[in-house]
């Protein structure tokens, strides 16, 4: 039997479709908190993660906002993006923003987005990635051994190991300071969870002394 490109995705996307389907009224406030804290793989820097898949087309639709907001934040912020894997199937997706972040190409992580949600590419595999990072003039030998690599391996590795600790459960998902959790499931939109991880922010630069 054939498989589906929905079919394939179908809980990972329930999982990402989850982070909205929750009633903002229901949430005792716009953000969640972690216990315990999580230690930052940055010493010295308040971590914000960003957890998020590519087919999830809520992370489609907050990332101009994110992009927009991370520049913003000061010198003792470090932001980083987490894609996350909920089944097999999006493996291969985690490897791609791993392998553009490695050949320092996340100039086309929006990129990325774009084919899939809007033009309606499938970059669920490894072929249609290498095919498509082709497509956007990258070397296929070069993109395809970094792809492969075992230093995309480990960062996907320790990807897993965030979204499990970070006890994440939908996308997008904001982490701050390894303490806060917000999204637009907390707040109700897209806007409201920038704001409010900003605010998260500010809050643990305060703590911290900075």
């Amino acid at each position: 039997m054939k498989i589906t490109l929905f079919s394939r995705l179908l809980p990972g996307l329930v999982l990402g479709l989850a982070a909205l389907a929750m009633a903002p009224a229901a949430q005792a406030a716009p953000y969640d908190t972690l216990d315990p804290v999580q230690p930052s793989d940055t010493p010295g820097k308040v971590e914000v993660l960003e957890f998020f898949f590519y087919t999830c087309p809520h992370c489609d639709r907050i990332e101009p906002l994110v992009e927009k907001w991370r520049k913003t934040l000061p010198d003792d912020v470090v932001f980083k993006s987490v894609p996350v894997a909920f089944n097999a199937s999006m493996r291969d997706m985690q490897k791609l923003y791993y392998t553009l972040e490695a050949l320092d190409r996340l100039d086309l992580h929006p990129q990325v987005f774009k084919a899939i949600h809007e033009q309606g590419k499938d970059l669920t595999q490894a072929k249609g990635i290498i095919d498509w990072a082709v497509g956007q003039g990258l070397d296929r030998q070069v993109f395809t051994d970094t792809f492969n690599s075992f230093g995309v391996q480990t960062k996907v590795v320790r990807a897993d190991e965030l979204t499990k600790s970070y006890r994440i459960e939908g996308t997008p998902t904001l982490a701050i300071g390894g303490r806060y959790l917000t999204s637009p499931s907390n707040t109700g939109t897209y806007q409201g969870a920038i704001d409010e991880a900003d605010k998260l922010v500010k809050q643990v630069l305060a703590q911290h002394g900075g």
